[in-house]
Order: C-alpha cells, then structure tokens, then sequence
C-alpha cells in the first residue's frame, strides 16, 4: 500500500483551485527538517491532503505524488521539493476543528505536529477523513 501524506498552503497564497486549474506543482520552500524529510520518503502515486492553512483551516481535496524528491530549485541548502498533482476536490472540506473533535482523529499528525507543513497521514485517518468529506476515490 502506498504511503499518505498531508501537506499546507495557504489559500492566499497557493488554493487548491489554483492547483487544480494548473494540474502540476513543484512544491518546494518547506525548511523544517522533519516536513523536508517527509517530502523525501513520498514515492511516485502516493496520496497526498491538500490543507488549507490559515484561511479556512481545513482539509479541501486530495492529491497524488508525481515525481519523488529532488533539490528544492529555490535554495542551495539541503531541502527538496517534489512534484504533486491534483486528483480530487473533497465535497465537503474537513475543517481542523472537526479534527480535533473526533476520536478517531485527534491524534493526527496535523493536530498534535500542527507547525509542520508535511505530515503523515495513516490508512485508517484517510478513510475516516474521505467519509466526512463525501468524498471517494475512485
């Protein structure tokens, strides 16, 4: 089974609209060790949360792992970006206080890590997430 992760953007700044209409994004610029070693261990087809952070606080589609790590082009230092692609808008975003509220998604990577921009997601969390978003992958 392929891995899942989560990653942040603010809306203001990068929407899931925008990636959507643009089908591709190298997404790069993160500088927290923990999120760039996150970045590193996706593989090609992975799932991937879009978030939107900040504005709206909540969890607004689903995207899939195009191209593995490689060098961030915007720094010299040792970060790496991938390539992620959308797959899905969820029909109903999972808003954060949702998260926090449900039991069998309290303890998500995104609530308990909340400043790091890419965490890991477990099978059972997506699952639960993709049933509140009524939302399936087909």
């Amino acid at each position: 089974m392929s891995a899942i992760y989560l990653v942040k953007s603010e809306p203001s700044v990068y929407s899931f609209e925008r990636f959507q209409r643009e089908k591709k994004v190298v997404w790069d610029g993160v500088r927290n060790y923990e999120a760039r070693n996150n970045l590193r261990e996706m593989k090609k087809g992975d799932q991937v949360l879009f978030y939107h952070s900040n504005d709206g606080k909540e969890i607004v589609g689903i995207a899939k792992c195009v191209r593995e790590a490689y060098q961030d082009p915007t720094t010299e230092e040792d970060f790496s970006a991938v390539d992620l692609a959308p797959v899905k808008a969820f029909v109903v975003p999972v808003t954060l206080a949702t998260l926090k509220a449900h039991p069998k998604l309290s303890e998500m990577a995104l609530v308990k890590k909340s400043r790091i921009s890419v965490t890991k997601v477990t099978p059972a969390e997506l699952k639960m997430i993709l049933v509140l978003a009524k939302t399936a992958l087909s």
